[in-house]
């Protein structure tokens, strides 16, 4: 493997977060719609030679307030340190404290970190575009 982590990647393309989210979360995404988004967070990405391979996306007002919107790492990278390395990268180019919420039996991970439990997480899903 030949990384390289990027805290705040300016230039992550639509098309390679897409890459990455469809090995994680098989779905049907917009691009015009991603691209957007990946301009309204703050990006840590982690790359194999020219390929995506894990992404924190950091969402923030800078002050107040940030949250971690998801942890992506490819399935076949999983298990060697990736995940936290950008969760360690997440926190140095966070402007804020981070709060965030957790998928069933992924706790550990995150309290291994130092992260603690705290709010009660809750959704309300809408139909993506």
């Amino acid at each position: 493997m030949n990384l390289k982590y990027i805290p705040n990647d300016q230039s992550l393309t639509p098309d390679d977060f897409l890459d990455l989210a469809q090995n994680v979360w098989p779905g049907t995404y917009n691009s015009s719609l991603t691209e957007e988004a990946l301009q309204k967070t703050i990006n840590v990405t982690a790359w194999d030679d020219n390929t995506l391979i894990g992404c924190v996306r950091i969402l923030s007002d800078g002050y107040f307030f940030g949250t971690i919107s998801e942890i992506l790492v490819k399935r076949e990278y999983q298990g060697n340190g990736i995940g936290k390395k950008l969760m360690e990268l997440a926190w140095d180019v966070s402007p804020t404290s981070l709060f965030f919420g957790a998928q069933p039996g992924n706790e550990p991970f995150f309290e291994k970190l130092g992260y603690e439990r705290s709010f009660q997480s809750f959704f309300k899903r809408k139909a993506r575009p």
